[in-house]
């Protein structure tokens, strides 16, 4: 889908344009997008200067935070975490930026399991590869989780991987931004408990009907529309 990527990039290009013009950071979420704009961008489009500058440009939160730590105060979090990296993460973006923002924010962390995930963005949701999928999620990963004490923070910042945890195990995976969140609504000696991450997948489940009702209620009225349109054309 080579094509289609150049297409969708070049857009983000134009949209972009005056963000990249003007050296505004661009802040991304998630690794494998962060590692397009990064890796790939460049080698889709080695002529274009907006691409050489906004591969430059874009960095992770993480990142963020720490090329402005003297501008930026970190709220605390005295938990205990394990932490896991996306692929892309690991190998082109890496964990130094991550790894220096939790430890800034008292978070006591371990990173047991350098490995896969399994899931590799629909990779493990293909019905010939589902076996495979989960047997590399086993390897390390699965299995350090469900190892973890139920007070134990589960930190993961690529989609793939929290939903391979939530899928594979019985807990959720939080996003840095989650775990900056949780600091700022518990502050530093967040209460204790199994399962620290229940507030904050109820606030997801609960967006997600927002969001599912916003949008029936807009298809709604596109086929209430569509509807009193077919009965003046009839009536015509």
């Amino acid at each position: 889908m080579l094509d289609r990527a150049e297409d969708l990039l070049l857009q983000i290009l134009d949209v972009l344009s005056p963000e990249i013009e003007a050296g505004i950071p661009i802040v991304g979420l998630e690794p494998s997008c962060m590692a397009v704009f990064r890796d790939e961008l460049c080698n889709l489009f080695p002529n274009d200067e907006r691409a050489r500058r906004l591969s430059r440009q874009t960095v992770l939160l993480s990142e963020f935070l720490q090329n402005y730590q003297d501008l930026i105060a970190l709220p605390k979090l005295n938990r205990k975490a394990i932490v896991h990296g996306h692929c892309h993460h690991k190998s082109i973006l890496k964990m130094s930026a991550e790894e220096a923002v939790l430890t800034r924010m008292g978070v006591d962390f371990q990173t047991p399991a350098p490995g896969c995930c399994g899931m590799a963005g629909s990779f493990g949701f293909e019905e010939d590869k589902y076996d495979v999928s989960m047997a590399i999620g086993e390897l390390e990963l699965l299995s350090a989780v469900r190892r973890a004490p139920p007070d134990w923070l589960v930190i993961a910042n690529g989609f793939s991987c929290r939903e391979q945890i939530a899928q594979g195990t019985d807990r959720q995976a939080l996003h840095l931004a989650e775990v900056l969140q949780m600091a700022l609504r518990e502050g530093p000696l967040a209460e204790d408990g199994a399962y620290p991450e229940r507030w904050i997948v109820r606030q997801r489940a609960a967006d997600v009907r927002r969001s599912m009702k916003r949008t029936g209620l807009a298809v709604a009225g596109v086929m209430a529309g569509a509807a009193a349109l077919w009965r003046l054309s009839r009536n015509r």
